[in-house]
This record gives C-alpha cells, structure tokens and sequence, in this order.
C-alpha cells in the first residue's frame, strides 16, 4: 500500500480509529466481509482531514456492488418511497433542497433562480433530491449515477433526465447552472479531481453546492460513527473542504456545519468558479 498523502500534501497523520472488524452497522460488502478487516481511520494534523486506509480491495464498490448492498434490487424504489414520506422536520433532504434554493436566488436574484436554471446532479443515487427540487421549482433537473438501476429509477419514477456513467469519463453535451455533489465525494479515491472536472459543466457565473460528512464533528462520538465507514475513503473538515474547493479550481463561498435530523455530522459548501479557473479569464 503507498504512504497516504492528505489532500495539503502532508504524509504525517496520528491514528484515530483502528478496526479489525466492520463497525456496527456498516453495509458489508463482499470486499469487506472476507475475515481479514483490517482498517485504520488517520487524521492530518494540518488540516484535519481524515483517510480511511486499508488494503482491502474496494475497486468495483460502485459498478453495481454499492447498490446490490445497500438496496438490492428493489430496494431502490422502497427506500426512495421511505425517505420523500418523511415529515419534513424529520428530512435531511428537505432542508438540503432549502438551503440549495435559498443560495440559488441569492447568487443568481430571485427572477432568474424562480425561472428555469439548469440543475446536474452527480451521483444522484434515489434521486430524492432532484424530485424535491422538481416540487418546489421550476428547474430543469439532470440525473447523473453509474448505476443503470438508479438512472432508470431518475428517469421513470422521478420524471427528470438521466445520465448513466462514470462522471469521470462524461463530456459534456451542455453547461448547467448548478451541480451538487450530495454525500458523494467522500465515496472516491481523489475528490480534488473529481470536483475539478466540474469545470467542464458548469456555467462560468454557476455554483457547486457540495455535501459531505463532518469528520471533526463526528469524532467525538466514537468509532462506530457512519462518518466513518469503509465506504467512506475520506471524511471531511471545515478547513480541507475549504482547501478541496481551492485545489478543483472553485472559491467556497460558505461553508457551514450541521448536525441533520437523521443525526448525520455534516458540511456543506457553496463554491464558485474561480476566474482563474475560466479559459480566457484572467484573475
């Protein structure tokens, strides 16, 4: 295994957590469920970042085995059906789409972001996002998962477009005014990438409302934390989302911290594209 290297560039971290077993209430996954769960949570000193290190092979976790694990077939539609019932005093995702639609109207004015912006989710999973944010305004919403489940699922029950693939390897076909990443670059090897690659969709004058969990928060309540499991290679602090915008090509506008109805340690941030991020703008 090569030396972890935190997102400051720093290769010294104390250990925090170490597992010889899935932490109660963890998905298992095949990958994970073998009888050799050996993990260590590492925090930098610098920053506060957290990494998930491990030699566990988790190379195919997305191509279908996070859906099988978490949802099973039909699942999906059982979970999303769960989750829009809440009261929205019980929904994490109830005051996520506020949040996004309160910026969005600060950011763009009230006229523009009450008529029809253009919104990209990635990652999109159950979609329950986007089919709030259909009930609430009047945006064109896109879809973005690797797996086919979940894009049919946005497409046939959710009503929006659906983009089946890895985020990675899309060019786009359009720029979007707005693109989330809700509880989704926690998930990768290199979030600083992914998020860069955002450049290439959205609008020069949009936002990027990112979404992740609170590791700084979450510590302090233990090691069976959800913050903290195997699926999670990179648990966030206030200052390294910060500095995860920054290194992507994007200015965080805000960062703020949450503890949610389902009792989720998070951070959440609002960024903008840097003009030096912009060909042919200089800064």
């Amino acid at each position: 295994m090569n030396a972890p290297v935190c997102l400051c560039g720093h290769t010294r971290f104390d250990t925090v957590f170490e597992y010889v077993e899935p932490p109660r209430g963890e998905v298992r996954f095949g990958f994970s469920n073998s009888g050799a769960y050996r993990r260590q949570m590492i925090r930098c000193p610098h920053c506060g970042h957290f990494l998930s290190v491990h030699e566990m092979d988790s190379g195919q976790l997305y191509e279908g085995a996070y859906v099988d694990a978490t949802y099973g077939d039909t699942g999906i539609r059982d979970a999303f059906e769960r989750i829009t019932a809440l009261e929205p005093s019980q929904s994490d995702n109830v005051g996520r789409v506020e949040r996004v639609v309160a910026f969005a109207r600060e950011h763009f004015g009230v006229p523009r972001a009450d008529a029809v912006l253009s919104i990209l989710d990635v990652g999109s999973g159950l979609c329950v996002f986007l089919h709030r944010i259909r009930s609430v305004t009047h945006w064109s919403c896109t879809a973005l998962d690797p797996d086919a489940r979940a894009v049919r699922h946005a497409r046939e029950h959710v009503g929006v477009s659906g983009i089946c693939g890895d985020f990675m390897e899309r060019t786009p076909d359009t720029r979007f005014d707005i693109m989330t990443f809700n509880k989704v670059l926690e998930h990768v090897a290199d979030p600083v990438a992914m998020l860069a690659h955002a450049l290439d969709f959205i609008e020069p004058e949009g936002f990027v409302y990112v979404e992740v969990p609170d590791g700084e928060a979450a510590v302090h309540e233990g090691p069976e934390r959800e913050e903290f499991f195997i699926d999670h290679p990179h648990v966030f602090s206030a200052a390294s989302v910060r500095l995860l915008g920054e290194l992507a090509g994007f200015q965080s506008q805000i960062v703020e911290r949450l503890r949610e109805p389902s009792s989720k340690f998070t951070l959440r941030a609002f960024m903008t594209v840097r003009a030096a991020a912009v060909p042919g703008v200089s800064a």
